[in-house]
């Protein structure tokens, strides 16, 4: 059979056995692969990926680091960008609600009482909101990979830039495994040890590492998912604290302020105030990656600004008004606050215990469940933070350069296995040595966060100090941080307070009288150990390479950026906004 070609109409006519001819020059031919090869495909390096390495010039020993390539690098990534403002909303809203607020706040307020409860998350709250809008700032002036590290590398020093990323890097590899303990163990709530343990680690091990295969957008829809349960979890528990409080409850009785009266407002004085300002940091932890979803955000003009402004509400309703409650519902000196087995033990949540005193049955299993959530939500954001963590510090030379292997799909491959084999250390649950084991690894994580916030309030800092002595205004910045310049400064002192605060708690823990020399020696480097990892990471690559800290008339402030024609985009959107119904423009006022 032959084939003639109508070449006005583009079809192929049957007539002999012989194959269509090649398509003419400027048309493409239908070509349709098999799904296994594009699948096996997808994971080859993206074409596309051109990570430039530092330069080093001779001269002696020292190193010279050519930050201008780095910033290049991360500019660049070939990271996919195809997060969507539903997704980066929900990620600032409930993507740092865990076993912080749902568990840990039962610790916390067995430690200082309900008053310090409110007081220690409300400073850490402000604190955090200034930081947010510092990082949102830059993040959509200059959306690159790796973000706040990347900013410490270009604004302060390059040394710090190292330091700050291999401890974010850090702080999520060894939150994989404990995670998925904690995740196998708040199971036991109804398993009650008939499962092994290992047989959990192992589902939720797959599930975690099969979301992450789907790239940012597989992370993207599952904590879209994740943070819609938490959200309402807690509104929901928020409507319930009220009615319980007034009277309404199965037992009824009218509350009030009764806990608050006695046992009392505080516990264990000041020292219980600085235990409780710890723990109200590291329930805040995650809050950051906001940012570092920017570089894989389709529209981060658009969708940081709403995100960031958002964690205010987050941060008041979530956070202080659940906590209001939860001081109103529990005494402090309940004893069933201290008797979890681990961080995640639906028995030592308030949560659960404030339901149980109202004598509801069905709603403690249904709080357990969330808190399951809460628990795989931090297990999927450890793989996508560390993965592109570390593929970002490869980027600009910090780090081996097979960990800037990104795929046709935009996936950092070699991060997420590294992570994932980290990941198996969740076996060690079955282990006798589960504790220590654990212990040690939380203690290397402990402090990353405040180190990483610190560092975002001061590479703000040190941002709008070379903005300005480069000539340029403020009325440029396509997003402002509304608290300013001053904000950053409250931040980066109240992560300064956190530091002493954690010290002086480690150094001399509530009930140190009672405790051995060598209790308290480990009780001190379980709190402290990540200071010392930290100063070890810049103190080392600062003698290897010397690389200047950043002076503000030499700062890069172009490589990367986002070009904004804001005259243009303001008029757009006002423009679009007049056409708003009322509802809407008072929803996009608040957030």
């Amino acid at each position: 059979m032959s084939v003639s070609v109508d070449h006005e109409k583009g079809v192929y006519k049957a007539s002999t056995n012989q194959s269509p001819p090649p398509p003419v020059y400027g048309e493409a031919a239908n070509h349709q692969e098999s799904w296994s090869r594009r699948f096996i495909d997808s994971f080859k390096r993206d074409p596309n990926a051109h990570a430039t390495a530092p330069v080093s010039h001779g001269g002696g020993e020292a190193k010279e680091y050519d930050v201008e390539s780095a910033a290049q690098a991360t500019a660049e990534s070939p990271l996919q960008r195809t997060l969507k403002g539903r997704h980066l909303q929900m990620i600032a809203i409930g993507g740092s609600i865990g076993t912080g607020l749902f568990v840990g706040s039962g610790k916390a307020l067995a430690n200082g009482g309900p008053a310090s409860l409110l007081i220690s998350f409300g400073l850490i709250g402000i604190m955090l909101y200034c930081t947010v809008h510092a990082l949102g700032e830059m993040a959509v002036l200059f959306p690159v990979a790796g973000s706040f590290s990347a900013y410490s590398t270009r604004f302060i020093d390059p040394a710090w830039g190292f330091a700050m990323g291999w401890n974010y890097a850090l702080q999520w590899l060894v939150v994989l495994p404990l995670e998925i303990v904690a995740a196998s163990i708040t199971v036991n709530y109804w398993n009650e040890g008939r499962i092994d343990n290992s047989a959990w680690v192992a589902i939720f091990l797959v599930l975690i590492i099969s979301i992450n295969l789907f790239g940012v957008k597989g992370y993207g829809e599952a904590e879209f998912v994740f943070s819609i349960v938490k959200v309402t979890a807690v509104i929901g528990f928020i409507i319930l604290g009220i009615i319980l409080n007034c009277g309404g409850g199965p037992q009824g009785g009218y509350i009030g302020n009764l806990y608050w009266r006695d046992p009392g407002a505080f516990n264990h004085g000041f020292k219980g105030l600085c235990s409780v300002f710890v723990t109200a940091a590291f329930a805040f932890a995650g809050t950051e990656l906001v940012g570092l979803a920017a570089a894989e955000t389709a529209n981060p003009r658009k969708s940081l600004p709403t995100a960031v402004k958002q964690v205010f509400w987050r941060i008041t309703l979530f956070y202080i008004v659940s906590l209001a409650l939860i001081g109103l519902l529990v005494p402090y000196n309940d004893e069933r606050l201290l008797s979890g087995s681990s961080s995640a033990d639906a028995a030592a949540s308030p949560f659960v215990i404030a339901i149980k005193n109202a004598g509801i049955d069905g709603l403690p299993s249904v709080m357990n469940v969330v808190i399951m959530i809460a628990v795989l939500s931090v297990g999927n954001s450890s793989i996508y933070g560390s993965s592109r963590t570390l593929a970002a510090l490869a980027e600009q030379g910090q780090a081996p350069r097979i960990f800037a292997y990104i795929d046709r799909k935009g996936r950092p491959m070699v991060g997420i296995l590294v992570s994932s084999v980290i990941g198996f250390l969740a076996f060690i649950a079955s282990s006798p040595a589960e504790g220590d084991v654990f212990n040690w690894l939380l203690a290397i994580s402990g402090l990353s966060s405040i180190f990483t916030w610190g560092s975002i309030c001061l590479a703000h800092i040190r941002f709008r100090k070379g903005w300005a002595a480069q000539g340029h205004t403020l009325d440029e910045l396509a997003f402002r941080s509304q608290p300013g310049i001053i904000g950053s400064w409250i931040g980066f002192g109240f992560n300064v307070l956190v530091l002493i605060a954690q010290f002086w708690t480690g150094f001399a823990p509530i009930g140190y009288a009672d405790m051995t020399t060598s209790e308290l020696v480990t009780s001190f480097f379980q709190a402290y150990l990540a200071a010392p990892i930290v100063i070890a990471f810049y103190l080392g690559y600062k003698l290897i390479y010397r690389p200047p800290i950043q002076r503000a008339h030499n700062m890069d402030l172009h490589t990367g950026i986002r070009e904004f024609n804001l005259a243009e985009l303001i008029a757009e959107e006002r423009a679009e906004q007049a056409n708003w119904p009322r509802w809407k423009k008072a929803y996009k006022w608040l957030c």
